[in-house]
């Protein structure tokens, strides 16, 4: 183990530069699964005799996917290193989108998509992982905020090429492109990606052991507060995911090119939000940037269930408001999940894991809660948004007492 942290330790800037861009390249898989398919959903509903709400449990399971996936490949990726379960999960994505594009009812296809999932997320929780194996605590948050610079050019054209797809070649042709992009990706990691951590054949994936791991980590005080936190900002984006292509292209009757270019235009602000994180980081720690940025997105979702009830104001104030929320969001997300990895090195694997399955349950839920509200107006998208930044907050604003009466506060 020590020669491998000796190799990491002599490889040169321009070799980690390379391995960030590949995780980053690899980390925009998770945006195009999502947000690809959002501007076919009316072409699914038609496609498979159901409703928009009902294609909308697609997405649900594909968060609970990513979420019980992760909790699985923590503890295999302390186990036997970062690289083969990346290359296993890889490749059940691959398979698992062929299948979906060739689903028969909208069942198969919410069951296809819960294991497109958890193929997938072996990238996040390895990725993460490679992250906190090369990088000092004090640069994780940098260089997360670069990995979304780099992924987000998914968002930004995914719904464009995805809205393109559906009209040109029907929505079953975005399934075929995502098995492409995972292959191509299979021989990236094949190809350039090196293991920064090898096998730890003292970890044990019995369940007892599984569970012993866990619990280590959630022993630690600053885990729970900011993994929730974490949590909270991802609900209230996937609440917005799951919500916007009823209020987009329902309420507000654009088209779905028009909708894929809203969408990349939200995107854009919450990956700029990423990269003003960066310059931020320069000035403050990552602890009062994350203080700063919970107080604005909990006014701006107050302002955007406001403009969702009140007769007479306009719908693009929403979207206003829509947009500087995703943008702050961008300020939080690679804060919270630093604070919550910072103090682990040995568990990263695992503490990885249970970040990644916190985050994607709350977003399961939160893309689940718009579903179960649907009433026809943007009330159920922005208040679940609103009450998730609301809960992050508070958690994030309260955390200097909790974690002082611990004696564990960073950055103190």
């Amino acid at each position: 183990m020590r020669g491998i942290f000796t190799a990491v330790k002599a490889m040169t800037k321009k070799e980690l530069n390379k391995i960030v861009v590949l995780l980053g390249v690899l980390s925009a898989l998770g945006p195009f699964s999502i947000d690809m398919y959002l501007p076919g959903f009316p072409a699914i509903a038609e496609d498979l005799n159901t409703t928009i709400p009902e294609v909308g449990y697609s997405l649900t399971s594909y968060f609970i996917g990513i979420s019980v996936g992760q909790l699985l490949y923590g503890p295999i990726v302390d186990r036997f290193g970062r690289r083969k379960p990346l290359l296993f999960g890889l490749s059940l994505y691959t398979v698992a989108a062929i299948c979906c594009a060739l689903s028969p009812s909208i069942n198969w296809l919410i069951g296809l998509r819960g294991l497109l999932a958890i193929g997938g997320c072996a990238g996040m929780v390895a990725g993460r992982a490679v992250v906190r194996d090369l990088f000092p605590p004090e640069d994780i948050a940098k260089v997360i905020s670069t990995l979304m610079l780099i992924m987000g050019v998914a968002p930004m054209i995914a719904p464009s090429v995805g809205g393109w797809m559906v009209t040109a070649l029907g929505w079953r042709a975005i399934f075929i492109t995502l098995a492409v992009i995972s292959a191509s990706m299979l021989m990236g990691v094949l190809l350039l990606l090196p293991e920064s951590r090898g096998s730890d054949k003292t970890v044990r994936l019995n369940p007892a052991a599984v569970t012993r791991k866990y619990y280590e980590v959630l022993k630690q005080p600053a885990f729970i507060v900011f993994g929730l936190a974490g949590g909270f900002t991802l609900g209230s984006l996937f609440a917005y995911i799951s919500g916007s292509p009823f209020i987009y292209m329902e309420k507000f009757n654009f088209t779905q090119t028009e909708y894929g270019l809203l969408f990349s235009l939200n995107s854009f602000g919450y990956i700029g939000g990423s990269q003003v994180n960066r310059v931020l980081l320069k000035r403050f720690d990552s602890l009062r940037v994350a203080e700063m940025a919970s107080l604005v997105v909990a006014v701006l979702g107050f302002l955007m269930v406001v403009s969702a009830v009140t007769p007479g104001i306009s719908g693009y104030v929403m979207l206003v408001f829509l947009f500087l929320f995703l943008f702050v969001s961008g300020l939080l997300g690679p804060n919270t999940t630093a604070l919550a990895l910072e103090p682990f090195s040995e568990n990263a694997g695992s503490a990885s894991a249970l970040i990644g399955f916190t985050q994607m349950l709350f977003g399961a839920l939160a893309s689940a809660l718009v579903s179960a509200l649907h009433n026809h107006t943007a009330l159920p998208m922005t208040g679940v948004m609103a009450g998730c930044a609301l809960a992050s907050a508070g958690l994030i604003l309260g955390q200097r007492i909790i974690l002082k009466r611990r004696a564990i506060l960073y950055h103190s």
